[in-house]
């Protein structure tokens, strides 16, 4: 009995685990683009480039556009995230330690899927060109520009991820925070998860990086511009050992990220002081 105990309860802790990474794990996933079911250890991402169209002459040979076909490949890393729960220790405890063990793993990996998605945004070169203070709307409107400049779609994908100083700044700007200019349906004092805003799905995340000049690394990015490779989503197994009396819980994934298209991402650099 000792060798197949765990699997009485391996099943339901894997549906926890992936609801807990779901909830309150990662920030970022659901806003990159995303190819599940990876198979081998990367993934490739196709970006295709601009057609332009010509005239041609009475008769004449149409002219092709030649659109410009490139390969950006994604490599898959393994993460691990477990821990000891032993048997007699369980006895000691109303709480459920297993349970505990197997949230705690989800939001590891969910911390550390959004830290791989970060490190690619962190690799834009398009900045603003101010670069000093906190996040102002002049610093706003110039990323706006950088994104229409750039012919980054106004479909609904856009998103713009702030740290919480920044998120405080956009509170002390009146068109995203007063209800005479956004309407009460989109103020953000009902909920500090998200707010949409100049056609941007606005939030704020602790996890954004400080470079060394101390300032947070916000973005403000297409769906299109990153892409998240999964080749195993986040699950957990549980296994008794008898040698140690104890089960080791332990929550797993294979995921890699890469960007896509530098274009697609304006960075906008804040001081925090």
């Amino acid at each position: 009995m000792s060798d197949s105990v765990d699997q009485a309860f391996e099943k339901e802790y894997a549906s926890s685990v992936h609801i807990a990474y779901q909830r309150q794990g990662t920030k970022l996933r659901n806003t990159v683009r995303t190819q599940n079911k990876v198979k081998g250890s990367s993934c490739v991402f196709h970006k295709v480039g601009k057609g332009a169209a010509s005239t041609k002459a009475r008769h004449g040979i149409v002219p092709t556009m030649n659109v410009s076909h490139e390969a950006v490949e994604c490599f898959l890393k393994d993460f691990y995230a477990g821990d000891w729960v032993d048997k007699l220790d369980e006895l000691k405890t109303n709480a459920d330690e297993r349970q505990i063990q197997a949230n705690a793993g989800a939001y590891a990996l969910g911390r550390k899927t959004d830290e791989l998605i970060i490190a690619e945004m962190d690799k834009s070169t398009n900045l603003t060109a101010t670069t000093t203070g906190g996040l102002t709307k002049a610093k706003v409107l110039e990323a706006f520009e950088a994104m229409g400049e750039a012919d980054v779609p106004d479909d609904g994908e856009r998103y713009a991820v702030v740290g919480w100083k920044q998120w405080s700044d956009l509170l002390d700007i009146a068109e995203f925070a007063n209800a005479d200019y956004v309407g009460t349906d989109q103020l953000p004092w009902k909920s500090t998860q998200a707010k949409r805003w100049l056609g941007t799905l606005w939030f704020p995340h602790s996890g954004l990086t400080v470079d060394g000049s101390s300032k947070r690394l916000c973005h403000w990015y297409h769906r299109t511009a990153l892409g998240h490779a999964i080749g195993a989503d986040v699950d957990t197994d549980i296994t008794w050992h008898g040698e140690r009396a104890a089960h080791f819980v332990n929550n797993y994934m294979s995921q890699g990220t890469v960007l896509i298209d530098g274009q697609g991402i304006v960075t906008m650099p804040c001081e925090e002081s």
